[in-house]
C-alpha cells in the first residue's frame, strides 16, 4: 500500500459569522476542524487517493471526534499521536474571512507545537508511505519544530519517500526570534515537489522578485516572473523537479480570480484563469490547489494537466463552506 502521508497540526477554526468577532447584532460563531495539512489530506481522498494524515492530538472526545470526521473522508488516522493536552485554534475576525480577513492564532503549547522526536515512532509513522507533504507552518512554530522537520526530512529521503512542501508564509507565526530564510532552504533542499507563490519563495528561498508587481500587474508579467523564480530554484536545489505557483486576487469579499503555473527543469505551463463574484468560502483554496497537484503527480498527468487539475481544484474549494472542501474538480 502506498500512502501518501500529509504531517502537520490538526486545528479548531473559529469564526464570526458577523462584521468582528463580538458583534453584537450578529454575536454567532461557526466552527470547523482544519489546517492546511489536514485540508491537504482531507482533498487527497476525497480525490480518490491513498492518504494518511498524523498530527498530535490529546486524549479527548474533541480530538476523537475530529478524527472521525477525517476517517469518514477516508482518510488513514492511525498515524496521529495522541499526546499533550489542547489542540490549537485559528479565529477568523470576520464573516468566512472574506471581508478583513484577519486571523488570530492561539497555537502556542498546543500538542503538536510540544511534539518532539521522541513522541514519534518514525518506522510507524512512514510505514508503507510512498510520498510526505509537509508545510513551511510547521518549522513557523518554534524552533523545536523545526529541528523535528529537519529530522523526519532526513528519514523520508533515506527512505527514498518523495517529499513536497507547500511555502505556506504566516508573519503572525513566527515569532522565535528566526526568519523563514534562516531556516526553510536547509528543510527545501529535501523536497522533490514545491508550490507556493513568487512572494513566499522570495520570502523563505531568497528568490528575486520585483517589488512593484501589484494586482495590476499584467499575467504574462506573472506568467514570465514565475518562470525566472522556478528556474531560480531548480538552480539552487537540484532535488527538486516539480513548482506550482498560485496567483490569486480578491477585489471585493465575495470575488475571486485564480489561476496557476506548473513548472519542471523543462516545461513552463499555466492554467487558464478562473473568476467568481460568488465565493463562499476562500479559506484553504491553496490547500485544495496542493491536494490537486500532488494527486495529478500521482497519477503521472501531463504537464498540462497537472496545473488544470490543481487550480480547478483550487477554484471550487471557493464554493464549499468549511476548511475541508471536497476536493472535487467540476
Amino acid at each position: 500500500m502506498n500512502l501518501i502521508l500529509s504531517f502537520g497540526e490538526i486545528l479548531i477554526r473559529q469564526q464570526s459569522l458577523g462584521d468582528t468577532f463580538f458583534d453584537k447584532n450578529n454575536n454567532r460563531l461557526e466552527i470547523f476542524p482544519g489546517g492546511s495539512e489536514a485540508n491537504v489530506a482531507a482533498s487527497l481522498a476525497q480525490m480518490g487517493d491513498n492518504v494518511a494524515y498524523c498530527s498530535a492530538l490529546p486524549e479527548n472526545a474533541l480530538s476523537d471526534e475530529i478524527l472521525a470526521i477525517l476517517k469518514d473522508l477516508d482518510v488513514h488516522t492511525e498515524k496521529a499521536i495522541r499526546t499533550g493536552d489542547r489542540l490549537g485554534t485559528y479565529m477568523l475576525m470576520s464573516a468566512n474571512g472574506l471581508s478583513k480577513g484577519e486571523v488570530i492564532y492561539d497555537r502556542k503549547y498546543s500538542s503538536f507545537s510540544q511534539l518532539t522526536i521522541e513522541d514519534v515512532d518514525i518506522d510507524k509513522l512512514f510505514e508503507n508511505v510512498s510520498w510526505l507533504h509537509w508545510t513551511a507552518l510547521t518549522p513557523a512554530l518554534n524552533q523545536n519544530m523545526a529541528d523535528l522537520i529537519a529530522r523526519l526530512l532526513q528519514e523520508a529521503s533515506n527512505r527514498n519517500i518523495t517529499i513536497s512542501v507547500d511555502l505556506n508564509y504566516r508573519n503572525r507565526l513566527w515569532q522565535y526570534g528566526k526568519e523563514p530564510i534562516d531556516i526553510m532552504p536547509q528543510l527545501v533542499a529535501y523536497c522533490d515537489v514545491i508550490m507556493g507563490n513568487i512572494w513566499a519563495a522570495n520570502k523563505m528561498l531568497g528568490t528575486a522578485v520585483d517589488e512593484s508587481f501589484d494586482r495590476n500587474t499584467s499575467r504574462e508579467t506573472y506568467l514570465a516572473a514565475a518562470a525566472a523564480s522556478a528556474k531560480e530554484i531548480f538552480e539552487k536545489y537540484p532535488k527538486c523537479q516539480h513548482i506550482a505557483y498560485t496567483f490569486r486576487f480578491m477585489d471585493s469579499p465575495n470575488h475571486n480570480l485564480f489561476y496557476g503555473t506548473y513548472h519542471t527543469p523543462t516545461e513552463d505551463v499555466s492554467s487558464n484563469v478562473m473568476e467568481t463574484f460568488d465565493v463562499i468560502d476562500r479559506i484553504g483554496s491553496g490547500d485544495a490547489f496542493m491536494g490537486g497537484y500532488i494527486h495529478a503527480l500521482v497519477n503521472n498527468m501531463t504537464t498540462q494537466e497537472v496545473i488544470d487539475t490543481a487550480t480547478g481544484a483550487g477554484f471550487q474549494k471557493l464554493f464549499v463552506k468549511g476548511d475541508f472542501g471536497n476536493g472535487k474538480i467540476k
